[in-house]
């Protein structure tokens, strides 16, 4: 015996005009909430204004040296200043901001301190490449030279602390054959 299924329709009940609110409220909220990214874009921009406002412009008579270390590479300018010195500025913004660890900043200031003439000049720094530490010492040296050119005296205090040094250790080069510099690929019994 063959059972025939009888389906019964239902008819659904329309629900278009609730669905155009539905977009309609979707739409009022996409607008609202472009009109919020463009608020906190504009909002964005405007920090952005204050900080490069808030960056040093330094003018006058200055002395230049560059330091390195690993591939980090730092332009340093002192300029003499009579009044109050500022805070370093790296990269246009200070010091303590731009190396956020303390043991860097404290790298960086260490040839003014050693030489007493932290309070005498406003320093500016242009550092690209490496690692933080890196950009640190590279940066450290640069003032120590920059000292130098300013004054010669400074040289044997300086090079007695070891700032006049560069240390020259880079990164070896990957030889062909191997997985790294010197490291072999694994080897297989079998």
């Amino acid at each position: 015996m063959a059972v025939k299924k009888t389906t019964v329709k239902t008819e659904k009940p329309k629900v278009a005009v609730k669905t155009k609110e539905v977009k309609a409220v979707k739409k009022v909220e996409a607008k609202k909430t472009i009109e919020t990214k463009a608020v906190k874009k504009a909002e964005v921009e405007e920090v952005k204004v204050a900080k490069k406002s808030e960056s040093k412009i330094f003018s006058g008579k200055y002395f230049y040296a560059v330091g390195k270390r690993k591939t980090s590479i730092a332009q340093v300018r002192i300029y003499e200043v009579s009044k109050t010195t500022t805070e370093p500025v790296v990269n246009g913004k200070n010091l303590v901001d731009y190396f956020t660890i303390e043991r860097h900043s404290e790298v960086v200031k260490a040839p003014l301190i050693a030489t007493g003439l932290a309070d005498r000049f406003e320093i500016s720094i242009k550092v690209v490449g490496g690692g933080i530490m890196g950009q640190a010492e590279a940066s450290r040296l640069g003032v120590a030279r920059a000292l130098i050119i300013f004054d010669e005296t400074l040289k044997k205090t300086l090079k007695d602390l070891g700032y006049l040094t560069r240390d020259a250790r880079i990164v070896e080069r990957k030889k062909p054959g191997k997985r790294k510099a010197r490291r072999s690929p694994q080897w297989a019994k079998r």
